[in-house]
């Protein structure tokens, strides 16, 4: 009886330590939502990717895509790739999408194009048999991000949500689409989704390929070169961008950064887009405070029923009362998933890109937001919020403070574990 106790004792004690180990090697200090400045969002651009470990790049151009029809680029410009195709993702599932990008891969592959695919452990484990025996058969590099094993114990919860494709190092594509069937058509009901996806052009390609660099290497170690990867970029616009994506250690991660920056110097707005909101308190200050400024701070979201994940949703609703309180309007859109990540500042400047308003995708998770300073673009993304509020349902706070007490312990069980979502 003692040899147990004292085996029951030992063994606790190891698991506690491994579980301080886990935590400690992957926390991360957050940043402090102070900044003094009073320069307009433009004038701030060089800070913006300096602060987030970029660097603004000049001279290029975007075309924003919408819903299912981002597919039908994509796969074109695919199908035109003269040397290298790099695609990587989160989610992919076996399905009619799936199958017709794989056959584009495929098809690239035995023309003698090098075709690299990284795919999330977790988010494609349901891609299916038939794809993956295609890609053996063709001679598609496959390769999977943070499988489940011993040896990334310490990381399995962190996941590559990143989506992003770089076709001969000289166009590119990210946002918020997955390879899902559900992510084809118009959002038209409740089986199809609404997402935007950015088509890029002009040096800030090179930045797109070397986010796929980034968990390339790390998962496989292997190192790629010359032009069929990284030619020599001229400018082919006059759209100035940066893009977050670096996670470094023991600080906090690029896109929260970012994400958390751009609140504090809001002049006008702030208008986001986003699937998954649940910002963190120190955020719905900064908010606030973007709205004693006079800044006018509007959210639009799934509501439970659109969402594909209630739980999240109603991990948000913790924070609702208080953001109202702040003076952020909020609003559910009931009909279909609004996946797209979106944020614009003061109707010139946008991110767009994979990252949820959530600790998920801002402390956890491979991630990747573009910033763009246009004028043009951020009138685009703006029309597209304009387009889905219209049918949305804003959150009053006299409504909402009078909500059934079920709903609230609800809220309160789900942001229990938000972090886990």
């Amino acid at each position: 009886m003692k040899n147990s106790r004292l085996l029951l004792l030992v063994g606790s004690v190891l698991m506690a330590g491994m579980a301080t180990a886990i935590w400690s090697l992957r926390r991360q200090k957050a940043p402090k939502l102070s900044i003094d400045c009073e320069s307009p969002i433009g004038d701030v651009m060089q800070s913006l990717a300096g602060l987030t470990l970029g660097t603004v790049v000049e001279g290029n151009a975007v075309d924003i895509h919408e819903n299912g029809a981002f597919f039908d680029v994509l796969i074109d410009r695919v199908r035109a790739a003269k040397h290298s195709i790099h695609f990587e993702t989160f989610l992919w599932k076996d399905g009619t999408l799936g199958r017709r990008l794989a056959q584009a891969f495929c098809d690239q592959a035995r023309a003698g194009r090098c075709v690299r695919v990284m795919l999330d452990h977790v988010g494609g484990d349901k891609i299916g048999d038939e794809v993956l025996a295609m890609f053996k058969e063709a001679g598609v590099t496959l390769r999977f991000f943070h499988k489940r094993s011993i040896q990334n114990l310490g990381v399995l919860n962190d996941r590559d949500h990143r989506k992003l494709c770089v076709i001969d190092g000289r166009e590119a594509f990210v946002g918020g689409h997955c390879i899902v069937d559900s992510w084809l058509g118009n959002a038209e009901d409740g089986v199809h989704f609404s997402d935007v996806s950015l088509h890029l052009r002009g040096p800030i390609v090179h930045t797109i390929q070397s986010t796929f660099c980034d968990n390339w290497i790390g998962e496989t170690g292997e190192l790629f070169m010359g032009d069929h990867f990284f030619p020599k970029l001229e400018p082919v616009g006059d759209i100035a961008m940066h893009a977050a994506f670096i996670k470094p250690s023991n600080s906090a991660p690029a896109v929260k950064v970012l994400h958390h920056s751009v609140i504090c110097i809001a002049k006008k707005r702030i208008w986001i887009q986003n699937p998954y909101f649940i910002p963190e308190p120190e955020a719905i200050d900064a908010m606030g405070e973007a709205v004693k400024r006079g800044v006018d701070v509007r959210v639009l979201m799934p509501a439970t029923s659109g969402s594909d994940s209630p739980m999240v949703q109603h991990a948000g609703h913790r924070n609702f009362e208080k953001l109202l309180r702040n003076g952020v309007r909020l609003f559910e859109y009931p009909h279909t998933l609004l996946h797209q990540k979106v944020m614009t500042v003061d109707g010139e400047w946008s991110a767009v890109g994979s990252t949820n308003f959530d600790d998920r995708s801002f402390e956890t998770n491979d991630e990747i937001s573009v910033g763009i300073l246009d004028r043009g673009v951020a009138t685009q993304l703006d029309g597209i919020f304009e387009k889905y509020v219209a049918r949305a349902h804003e959150i009053t706070l006299e409504k909402w403070a009078k909500r059934p007490l079920l709903h609230k312990a609800k809220a309160q069980a789900a942001y229990l574990i938000n972090e886990l979502l």
